[in-house]
């Protein structure tokens, strides 16, 4: 079996809602306020966001084009937009629940919406090259859950059929998808959650 991660909100930290009311204090005050100016800014990852997480537009044309959308000044879009790799800190929970699963010999791999300059920084700070045989980044492909054309070329480059591969991720509609494919598929909530569900299904052996 192998076991595919995604990245936001499973491996690295991705809460917009406190993450703007951190870098945007005199725009959102608390993360109720957060949750709101999240939805106009990253657009539940379509519109701009989308594009840019797709490869499709650069970091300059999506913070133009944000810009132009909303009327925020475009030195307080690119705040944000700089702020993003702070905030992908590394959830320590999974983290050590990729080691454990590839002390049981598992074969790990990840699947991530992530535009390139975050997935280039997440490459050069982290050895995702001794955590996972391979990857796939959206902004390096074109393409993105929850679309079925990068679950086909992930199970693609992954060498296993749907039904071989297990693929933990934070948001529904990506899990709807991939079990619409044929995929095994745990809704990632805490590290903690992951791992019981993983036990569950005899893939990990309990602690």
């Amino acid at each position: 079996m192998k076991i595919v991660f995604d990245f936001g909100g499973v491996l690295f930290r991705w809460h917009p809602p406190s993450f703007l009311a951190r870098v945007w204090p005199h725009r959102v005050p608390d993360e109720t306020v957060g949750a709101e100016v999240a939805q106009t800014f990253f657009q539940s990852y379509t519109g701009d966001w989308g594009a840019f997480d797709q490869g499709l537009a650069d970091a300059a044309t999506t913070a133009d084009r944000i810009t132009a959308r909303t009327g925020w000044p475009r030195a307080e879009i690119v705040t944000v937009m700089d702020a993003v790799p702070q905030e992908l800190q590394l959830i320590e929970g999974t983290a050590a629940l990729i080691q454990d699963l590839k002390a049981q010999g598992h074969t790990l791999h990840f699947l991530s919406n992530m535009p390139e300059p975050y997935a280039d920084h997440l490459e050069t700070h982290h050895p995702l090259g001794e955590w996972f045989e391979s990857g796939i980044f959206s902004g390096h492909v074109k393409q993105s859950k929850p679309h079925t054309p990068i679950f086909e070329l992930a199970a693609q480059q992954f060498g296993a059929k749907p039904q071989e591969l297990v693929f933990l991720d934070d948001h529904p509609a990506n899990i709807e998808a991939a079990t619409a494919l044929g995929w095994q598929a745990v809704l990632f909530t805490t590290p903690e959650a992951a791992r019981e569900a993983l036990q569950a299904r005899g893939l990990l052996a309990a602690a």
